[in-house]
């Protein structure tokens, strides 16, 4: 008897005993035959990737720190009143705060998890985080409390673990939470040996979500136990704090003492995100304008959602380093010095394709292009020397955009963007210098007044103070500068300021003068001959002014005027709308229309408009609903379905494999049929019994 026989049948693996093979790593896709760098390429962009996701997190805990604060301190307040006895008799409100989230619901996640990490670590160990889809009625929202808490007390020896073990396997009540939290309640010795009573949280994710029944009968419920359990409602919602009273009655909204709590809106939340991702020179990955405003462009008309903006950058990042080899050179200063001391040949002759290097060889003396065409290694030393000058560029360009920023943003209508983002896109494209928005602002910043021309100043010293260039702090010098001058103004004494101009008429005039008419004339006449002059200040502010103009077209240039550019700058918005802009429709028609794409099978390929009978089913059905009009015959659909699936088959119509083949058919049709409707490519129609109803036009 063999070593596998056995009384019943079965199947028996052998695994064979060949050496298995080595699975690629995830460093290994940006590895071809032609590349050299592809290892380095995926361990910057692994680090950029893991500082954004780093940055985000910390920032996202900095925004959040002021409403997580308040809501502790809500919970806080309410934990004294439940320790009170007296205070709790006859009480059945329930406290709830209603957090008020925005519509960006996938950024909700973030913030609930560190609301729950900050009252566990801080507040109580009890609390309940809950998910609409998880309660679709009360006795699931009540197993639900029950699962997250009974695993959470902290003096459960082995026997209560099992009865908790028990209880969930039962029908679950809220009986069973007051005998539980009884029994691993401990006595307070220091407030006279009443009870500890540490306050149960329970967090309503997504309010709007939640079944309205479940919901009711929940609050209904632990009202019933309000002075036997401290619990505390924190109802998470994404609309408006009067969605509570549209979705309770008032039977049962007037069993919660609500307050509310406001979260930082999503747009400010962005600008944060932007400023320390994007308006920086630390960070060496940059997006170019097209990038940004796809990215903005999802943001403000999908989701509102930060964490997808984050992703998007992501996203972008891995495309850069995975589309342009020499990405291997974005990364920091000194680091990325080295690596151009090092660059093999082929990534040389890279650097001599890209189009910025190619329009700096251009305005070169014939001597250096000559050296720049044919020598690596002065190409080399010429691109640490261009490396030099992109990280200066950034370094003098984000404190210039920030300041120009400041001292437009309030002007009215807001010429040049209400937001910084708006203004980082402008000069990117193109010389801001030379918009029509630019001289309006100008014009506006001259008629500023003393005051409010000193204050935007100084905003402007404070934004130079985080520079750490020459340049900058030369500015900065000319700005204090500025500031200081203009304050003296106020010490002039009173006849050094020009005075109002007087017009005179002689005693020819005052004869001549018989009507209003030909005073305003004479007025005006005299207005027009008069030379006015200029006070102190604004010959000052003129000169604030043109200062300004100065720095602009000097530090505010084009991104992609600078040499390699393309080195550090994502440039493929077209990709990125692609991958984050989800077409389905677009997708499953490409896919009806041309399997083989798909499925990689010589058999799929055919001429334009023709079927292959050896396309899968539902192909078959799609190209065949494509020539038909508004309403389908279905029987006529059918055996055009059975002609071109049964191309290819012999069989005899009288036979009994022919019977068998066509009841086959029928079937796979009907699945057809069926699958097309689920696609909302047709639906059924009453006009006809036997007909459907096309619902898409045009196709692939």
């Amino acid at each position: 008897m063999s070593e596998t026989s056995s009384v019943s049948k079965g199947c028996f693996v052998f695994k064979s005993a060949s050496r298995k093979r080595k699975r690629q790593g995830v460093d290994g896709y940006m590895v071809d035959g032609s590349d050299d760098n592809g290892r380095d390429r995926f361990r910057i962009c692994q680090n950029l990737r893991e500082t954004v996701q780093k940055h985000t997190e910390v920032l996202q805990d900095q925004l959040n720190k002021k409403v997580l604060d308040n809501l502790v301190q809500f919970i806080k307040k309410h934990e004294l009143c439940f320790s009170s006895d007296v205070q709790r008799q006859g009480a059945r409100e329930i406290p709830t705060a209603a957090l008020m989230l925005g519509v960006n619901v996938p950024d909700h996640t973030m913030t609930f998890r560190s609301l729950c990490n900050l009252l566990q670590e801080s507040v109580t160990p009890f609390v309940v985080s809950l998910h609409a889809k998880e309660c679709p009625a009360v006795k699931f929202l009540i197993q639900r409390v029950l699962e997250q808490l009974m695993g959470r007390g902290m003096a459960l020896d082995k026997e209560q673990e099992d009865d908790t073990a028990l209880h969930l396997n039962t029908q679950c009540s809220i009986s069973d939470l007051c005998q539980w939290y009884n029994s691993v309640k401990k006595p307070d010795l220091k407030n006279n040996g009443l009870y500890w009573s540490l306050p149960i949280v329970v967090i309503f994710k997504d309010f709007e979500a939640f079944n309205l029944e479940a919901l009711q009968d929940f609050i209904l419920i632990c009202s019933q136990y309000a002075q036997e359990l401290p619990l505390i409602f924190i109802f998470g919602i994404a609309t408006s704090p009067i969605t509570i009273q549209h979705r309770l009655p008032h039977s049962v909204s007037s069993l919660l003492c609500i307050e509310v709590f406001h979260s930082l809106s999503c747009t400010r939340h962005l600008a944060c995100v932007f400023d320390k991702l994007i308006l920086t020179s630390q960070f060496p990955f940059k997006l170019s304008s097209r990038v940004i405003q796809v990215l903005i462009g999802i943001f403000l008309y999908h989701d509102f959602s930060v964490q997808s903006f984050v992703k998007g950058l992501q996203l972008s990042m891995l495309e850069h380093f995975n589309s342009q080899p020499l990405s291997v050179l974005c990364c920091k200063k000194q680091e990325a010095l080295l690596r151009a001391k090092t660059l093999s040949q082929k990534n040389v002759e890279r650097i001599r394709h890209l189009p910025s290097f190619m329009r700096y060889v251009e305005t070169q003396e014939p001597q250096d292009q000559v050296l720049l065409l044919t020598s690596d290694e002065h190409v080399k030393e010429v691109c640490q020397k261009l490396l030099k000058n992109l990280h200066k560029y950034h370094k003098n360009y984000y404190p210039i955009l920030q300041c120009l920023y400041s001292l437009t943003s309030l002007l009215p209508k807001c010429p040049l963007g209400k937001h910084i983002r708006e203004l980082h896109v402008t000069c990117n494209e193109k010389n801001v210098w030379e918009m029509e928005e630019y001289h309006s602002a100008m014009q506006l910043l001259r008629i500023l007044a003393k005051d409010e021309l000193v204050a935007a100043l100084r905003e402007c010293a404070e934004i130079l103070k985080s520079a750490d260039t020459k340049k900058m702090q030369n500015v900065l010098k000319q700005v204090d500068e500025f500031v200081v001058r203009l304050e003296e103004l106020e010490n002039l004494p009173t006849e050094d300021l020009p005075g109002d101009d007087v017009i005179t008429f002689s005693g020819k005039d005052i004869q001549r003068r018989t009507d209003l008419h030909y005073l305003q004339k004479a007025l005006l006449e005299k207005e027009s001959r008069k030379t006015r002059k200029m006070s102190p200040f604004e010959i000052l502010r003129n000169q604030v002014l043109q200062y300004i103009d100065e720095l602009v077209r000097e530090f505010l240039t084009p991104a992609e005027l600078q040499p390699l550019s393309e080195v550090c700058y994502y440039s493929s918005s077209g990709v990125l709308r692609q991958r984050l802009n989800a077409a389905p429709r677009t997708s499953i028609q490409a896919a009806l229309s041309h399997p083989f794409h798909y499925l990689q099978n010589e058999a799929l390929k055919t001429n334009a408009g023709m079927v292959s009978s050896a396309a899968p089913d539902l192909c078959i059905i799609y190209k065949l609903h494509l020539e038909c009009g508004r309403l389908i015959n279905l029987y006529d659909w059918l055996e055009a379905f059975v002609t071109v699936s049964s191309a290819a088959e012999d069989k005899e119509a009288n036979s009994d494999e022919y019977d068998k083949l066509e009841n086959l058919k029928n079937a796979c049709f009907i699945q057809a049929v069926s699958e097309m409707e689920f696609l909302g490519f047709v639906k059924s129609t009453k006009q006809k019994t036997d007909h459907v109803a096309r619902l898409t036009w045009g196709g692939c």
